[in-house]
């Protein structure tokens, strides 16, 4: 359906163009905007180079193992569906591990991994189960430290300090995060009084 969208905007910009007689303003724009993607994209790969290598690094070190041992416990009280040694668990980590540093696309896989692990405890799997709800508000909501992405787009684009942004997106997700964390509790009191 997507798609269809696009190949649809697609051709209403391309006949309003004609109409106009703007085709050559249209092309223009096309190739400006393919070099500012080209440009964009190289920025971003020496960033999310620079955190991919150093999570496969922490990975290989045992670090991801230490870190996942050390937030256990505040892990089993966040997903008390969850058995203790659940193998979601590790998922769970390394996909905040990756949103800490910024590195969305690098925390999707685990995220879905993730997904497919309580899916597999999921008593209707038809619904989602309670752990996957917070799972997606922790997800969704995360703590960003180092938000690589906002970063590597002001370093392209020429700013003077491309790193004054780390504090403020680090506070901004911490309060987002408990947010969202804090509603997927009160939520699900009310719906279990409700099924009570």
């Amino acid at each position: 359906m997507v798609n269809l969208i696009w190949i649809f905007m697609i051709i209403i910009g391309l006949l309003f163009s004609f109409y106009n007689g703007t085709t050559s303003e249209v092309n223009q724009a096309m190739f400006e905007a393919s070099g500012n993607a080209v440009e964009l994209i190289i920025g971003f790969i020496a960033i999310f180079t620079f955190w991919l290598g150093m999570m496969e690094v922490a990975k290989k070190a045992g670090l991801l193992r230490v870190i996942t041992s050390i937030c256990s416990p505040f892990l089993s009280r966040l997903f008390p569906d969850l058995p203790k040694k659940d193998p979601s668990f590790g998922f769970i980590m390394s996909n905040v591990t990756a949103n800490f540093f910024g590195l969305g696309n690098a925390a999707t896989p685990f995220g879905i991994k993730a997904m497919k692990e309580m899916q597999k405890l999921n008593p209707a799997p038809d619904k989602a189960s309670r752990s996957m709800v917070t799972f997606l508000c922790l997800n969704t909501a995360a703590i960003t430290f180092f938000p690589a992405t906002i970063v590597s787009l002001r370093l392209t684009e020429g700013a003077a300090d491309p790193l004054d942004i780390v504090i403020p997106a680090f506070l901004a997700t911490l309060v987002s995060c408990s947010t969202a964390i804090i509603y997927d509790r009160i939520s699900w009191q009310i719906v279990s009084r409700r099924r009570k």
